[in-house]
């Protein structure tokens, strides 16, 4: 799986300097009151607050830590700070000047985030792979994660053994709705039967298990999780995908015109400049990186 691209150090500080310095700053220096990213500034669906959108359950290695005692979180609590994704919105926040107890998490179906119209979040994060189709009614932030897709199938089978996308055309494959994943089979796998739609990634899970396919396609990280922790039985990830097109990056999901986007463009710069990205990427996703690819 290829690594987040780091771009060059010079030009992240330069960029991510709109959201420091004091007083003493030499002129023309550019500041966080100056763009307007102030927390004060700041237009927020609960002031005050950084309402942070994904959906439930919340799937390892995106979020993890589990559900602790009264917790709503169906799989992992986004609260406890753990996972990938938790992590990242953690100090995203940070870097705006939200302490840990001033984010507060809400429930967003997949499919339903990159709807048009008003949002009851700040941003959203949620493995969401931008798009032209999708920026068309939202706004994204910059990369946070680069990303191929990947085939999860079941040992023993006849598709364990695929080794190009064409061995794959003869098989039932799935995905959930709305994802780059169908996208994928659909435009470039092309198989010969239809893909299987799920309304959920659980319903997707429960379909392989139930060998009502041959194949499910996500995200490559998410293709480790279910095979490592079993919520594919006798899984396997066959391989990943080769990108087509410019490379497949998730970014935060932002209400269309959102001014706040900027504000956490800038957030991003500043931790992929300090290599506080870089570190949450290896704590949380470094290995799930080795799978063959399908080309």
């Amino acid at each position: 799986m290829k690594k987040l691209v780091l771009l060059p150090m010079l030009a992240l500080a330069i960029a991510a300097s709109g959201c420091g310095g004091d007083d003493n700053e030499a002129a023309g220096t550019t500041t966080a009151a100056d763009t307007g990213c102030d927390k004060a500034q700041l237009t927020l669906v609960s002031p005050g607050k950084l309402t942070v959108g994904t959906d439930n359950p919340a799937f390892s290695p995106w979020f993890g830590g589990g559900t602790p005692k009264g917790s709503d979180w169906e799989f992992n609590d986004p609260n406890t700070g753990e996972g990938f994704e938790s992590a990242v919105a953690y100090a995203v926040a940070e870097q705006l000047g939200f302490a840990k107890a001033d984010v507060a998490w809400t429930v967003v179906p997949f499919n339903n985030s990159f709807k048009p119209g008003p949002k009851n979040f700040d941003f959203d994060i949620n493995q969401i792979s931008v798009t032209d189709q999708r920026d068309q009614a939202v706004d994204f932030s910059d990369s946070y994660y680069e990303v191929n897709q990947a085939l999860v199938g079941l040992n023993g089978t006849p598709i364990a053994d695929a080794k190009t996308l064409a061995d794959l055309k003869q098989y039932q494959l799935g995905a959930q709705i709305g994802t780059t994943s169908l996208g994928y089979i659909n435009d470039t796998i092309q198989p010969d039967k239809d893909a299987r739609v799920y309304d959920t990634s659980n319903d997707a899970v429960a379909a392989i298990n139930a060998k009502q396919i041959d194949g499910l396609v996500v995200d490559l990280p998410t293709a480790f999780f279910l095979v490592g922790a079993e919520e594919v039985k006798n899984g396997k990830v066959v391989g990943q995908f080769p990108s087509t097109g410019t490379q497949e990056h998730f970014g935060m999901l932002f209400q269309e015109g959102n001014t706040l986007r900027d504000c956490v463009n800038d957030a991003l710069a500043a931790l992929k400049a300090d290599g506080t990205l870089e570190q949450i990427q290896t704590e949380w996703l470094s290995n799930k990186t080795s799978a063959p690819v399908l080309e």
